[in-house]
């Protein structure tokens, strides 16, 4: 099954409604750049590549309907609407990657009739960029997969967290197409649970064997011997290598330094932040408490509790092995081999006859 979880369907954007997986499939068309920004907000759309195609999408969306002939006023309205998704989701880098992007293009344009075709037309660049970027990854990633490797993963950094293909999971599928034998376990990922409702949905629709572990499993599988490697996904890596992920991600990365095994991220070029020198620069979104107090609309908790709800953790850069990006693998000191692959990736991007230049 191709996921494509961000696509144009003419001028609709179609998003897979990922708040109904793994019971319903949906896809839900758009022609509301409104609707968009709230369609992220609410997690319909999730994951930072995805989110990141999600606006610029949206953004095509503005521009459309935005009726004005002077190109100042046209300007003013839509920065209007980038402002807006650029407060929809504060953690994932991607998301101002991808609107920065679009602000560059509109500002290169002097009509509103060429800046819908040229945001278009970079909107449309930016998702295919992205599947290519999985796949690099994926082909990258996979070379440090053993056969028969127990693999433990949290979250979901699939095929439903980017454009198509994925990043942590994109390693997996990229092992598996290299015709290594892998079992995948699967955090639950409280308190959304996107590890057993997203990445679990998404290697059964592909026959990869997977196991669904509760979140506070994974020390006993590792202190068994059943786990050989750890692969996560990203939403902001800082210029020093230190990690932002779903919330529980630090955890597990202690658990596999105490019991030596690796851990590797997998996330495209876009993630990475060198504006930000360390972790403690990352914002960390807090979302509603109902997430955890609830499940299913259903109240587990007792009525008055405080509860905190961080979505995401920092992890440090010393529990990280390899960083695995479509232009290779970066290890310590992440500070060089970082910025080595940012520089490379954007002179392929925005040099001369790039795509946003």
């Amino acid at each position: 099954m191709q996921i494509r979880p961000v696509r144009w369907d003419g001028d609709a954007l179609v998003l897979i409604d990922q708040t109904q997986l793994p019971h319903r499939y949906v896809e839900v068309r758009y022609t509301d750049w409104r609707d968009v920004a709230q369609a992220i907000r609410q997690m319909v759309v999730r994951g930072a590549p995805a989110i990141g195609a999600a606006a610029a999408c949206g953004l095509v969306l503005a521009a459309q309907s935005i009726p004005v002939a002077e190109m100042a006023d046209f300007r003013a309205e839509w920065l209007r609407a980038a402002d807006v998704f650029a407060s929809t989701r504060p953690t994932a880098v991607n998301l101002f990657w991808a609107i920065e992007r679009m602000k560059r293009v509109l500002h290169t344009c002097h009509t509103p009739e060429s800046a819908r075709r040229r945001l278009r037309q970079e909107s449309e660049a930016i998702l295919e960029e992205d599947v290519q970027a999985n796949r690099a990854i994926g082909q990258h990633g996979q070379t440090l997969i053993p056969d028969g490797a127990r693999i433990l993963t949290h979250c979901n950094a699939g095929a439903l967290a980017t454009v198509g293909y994925g990043t942590a999971l994109g390693v997996i599928r990229a092992a598996v197409e290299a015709g290594k034998k892998v079992h995948v376990y699967a955090d639950e990922t409280r308190p959304r649970l996107q590890g057993m409702q997203l990445t679990a949905w998404e290697l059964v629709q592909e026959g990869i064997p997977v196991t669904v572990i509760t979140d506070n499993m994974a020390g006993m599988l590792m202190r068994r011997g059943e786990i050989d490697v750890v692969v996560v996904g990203a939403d902001r890596i800082a210029a020093n290598g230190d990690v932002a992920n779903k919330v529980g991600t630090y955890s597990v990365a202690v658990l596999a330094k105490f019991h030596g095994i690796p851990l590797y991220v997998a996330a495209p070029i876009s993630t990475i932040d060198l504006s930000v020198a360390d972790g403690s620069g990352i914002p960390i979104e807090e979302r509603a408490p109902e997430e955890v107090t609830h499940i299913a609309g259903v109240r587990i908790a007792p009525e008055g509790v405080r509860v905190i709800n961080p979505a995401f953790d920092v992890t440090p850069a010393e529990l990280v092995q390899a960083i695995i990006t479509e232009e290779g693998i970066a290890r310590p000191p992440y500070t060089v081999s970082l910025a080595q692959m940012v520089a490379k990736r954007s002179g392929e991007v925005f040099g001369d006859g790039g795509t946003a230049g």
